[in-house]
């Protein structure tokens, strides 16, 4: 096959690289879904605009989607030896080890993109089986049904001279207790299944908002100011992506809070104020909004004003007891699904110190080791009355920024249970990722 016919692999290779979606990545592309797939399979030939479209979503120069395998193979090895510092790969003979040895260089930058999608499962895994109540007692059942049988097996094995009557009843409850194995096995495959797959029914309220969210990239055009809907009319056009009637209340709190931002925080005078300089506290006395709002907002600004100021920009908040409210996760910052975060995070030093703007360099324990400054801001919910202790949230804006530099530069992990840090002063649990020598 023709170089100029492999654009399309390289597009999907490189939007696997980012953990994209097929959706997402088509929506700011904006063609559809289904015109992208066949662009990906190589069916439909791509350049001109929608190729600099594509490339400026997946952050790559369009270069390195059109002139061929070599170029997409350099830039993985790049990739890969950016993950791994402390190996020491030659970067400056990375062109020369791809040109004479390509066959050697696919291969590592293969099992490059392996590790990594084999250490995002660990990670979702992890989480999952942590803190997820529905496959806890999914497993709960399979292991008491496995426990029944064998107790069940092992009178018949070891009783002698036992009654008809009471063998057949025994006979019975391994038939029964087999048939509820298998159902109980059933729903726990699907169980798991499902925290693969990013389209898949979703078990948890939290799930079905984040993923409605997510598919918008986190920006609703249309309760911006002047937009064309209200907050009920986006409830009823979002169908099944909100099924449960718990994903619905939740969402109407988030999509109320957005426009209530939107209108005081309009997108072209917040970019335009945010490129002279990201500090949210200040933004936020510059507009008369709370520091909190003003990271909101940053972190759901449509994609192409968050690119010219170096975004996107992940976000999380928490009320006072540290569970999550809100979560928009980076590729290379993700955020626990089931809470049990980083104590380290200044999200968290912030319920602390309440009104306190705090600002941190961070370098995230994690598959990339990527660096970070972080926001964050603890302020009362609600009007505060006296005699009447306030309730707080703290938000936590995270600016990827890969050009900090060793001083003043925090190291955090993501949980205890991935976290490779072997030495850390928070730790609660021991950790399934040993950390490398």
């Amino acid at each position: 096959m023709a170089k100029a016919t492999l654009t399309g692999s390289r597009i999907r290779e490189r939007r696997g690289i980012r953990g994209m979606r097929q959706a997402e990545l088509a929506r700011q592309a904006g063609i559809s879904a289904s015109y992208l797939n066949l662009i990906e399979h190589n069916r439909r030939r791509i350049g001109g605009k929608l190729l600099l479209d594509i490339a400026a979503a997946l952050e790559v120069e369009p270069s390195l989607l059109s002139e061929g395998a070599e170029a997409a193979l350099i830039s993985a090895l790049r990739e890969a030896a950016a993950d791994r510092p402390e190996v020491g790969a030659e970067a400056d003979a990375v062109e020369e080890f791809a040109g004479r040895f390509a066959g050697w260089a696919a291969l590592a930058a293969a099992q490059h993109r392996a590790i990594e999608g084999l250490e995002r499962t660990v990670e979702a895994l992890t989480d999952r089986l942590a803190h997820d109540p529905h496959l806890a007692a999914s497993m709960h059942e399979v292991l008491s049904t496995v426990t029944a049988i064998h107790s069940t097996a092992s009178i018949l094995v070891e009783t002698k001279g036992l009654e008809p009557e009471w063998r057949d009843r025994f006979h019975r409850n391994i038939n029964e207790d087999s048939q509820r194995l298998a159902e109980g096995a059933q729903r726990l495959v699907s169980e798991l299944e499902a925290g693969q797959r990013r389209d898949a029914t979703l078990g948890a309220p939290q799930d079905e908002v984040e993923a409605f969210l997510s598919d918008r990239a986190f920006h609703l055009a249309e309760l911006e100011r002047g937009g064309s809907a209200t907050v009920e009319e986006v409830l009823g056009a979002a169908g099944t992506a909100l099924n449960s009637s718990a994903a619905r209340d939740m969402a109407r709190v988030i999509l109320t809070r957005y426009a209530e931002d939107a209108a005081r925080l309009p997108v072209g005078p917040v970019t335009e104020a945010a490129a002279k300089g990201l500090d949210p506290a200040a933004l936020a006395a510059r507009f008369g909004v709370g520091p909190g709002a003003m990271m909101r907002r940053l972190a759901t600004l449509p994609p192409d004003a968050a690119a010219r100021l170096g975004g996107p920009f992940g976000l999380v908040a928490c009320d006072a007891s540290g569970t999550f409210t809100f979560r928009r996760p980076l590729p290379a910052f993700p955020l626990p699904r089931f809470g049990a975060a980083c104590p380290l995070w200044p999200l968290f030093q912030a319920l602390s110190r309440p009104m306190i703007p705090l600002r941190q360099h961070l370098s995230l324990a994690s598959r990339a080791e990527g660096r970070f400054v972080t926001h964050a801001v603890a302020e009362p919910v609600g009007v505060m009355r006296a005699g009447r202790e306030p309730l707080f949230e703290a938000h936590m804006l995270i600016v990827p920024d890969a050009e900090i530099g060793e001083d003043d530069l925090h190291r955090v992990g993501v949980t205890c249970r991935i976290c490779p840090r072997a030495d850390c002063r928070g730790r609660r649990e021991p950790s399934i990722m040993a950390e490398s020598a």
